[in-house]
């Protein structure tokens, strides 16, 4: 699943992100969500979440 609709992220879910500074390289981060940070129901590059180890990015993967 990809992560640019809200309703599939939930707390809870592992996924795979891409950290800010790793943007130009598209370098993925695993991680637990803790905190979905996007508003909005839909963002086309990833809805903003944080992992429960504080790291912030985008979702490109729910696993």
């Amino acid at each position: 699943m990809n992560g640019q609709n809200r309703s599939n992220i939930e707390p809870g879910k592992q996924v795979e992100i891409v950290l800010k500074k790793d943007q130009r390289t598209g370098k993925v981060t695993k991680g637990i969500v803790k905190d979905i940070l996007t508003k909005s129901p839909t963002h086309p590059h990833g809805i903003k979440v944080r992992l429960e180890d504080g790291q912030v990015g985008r979702v490109k993967s729910i696993l």
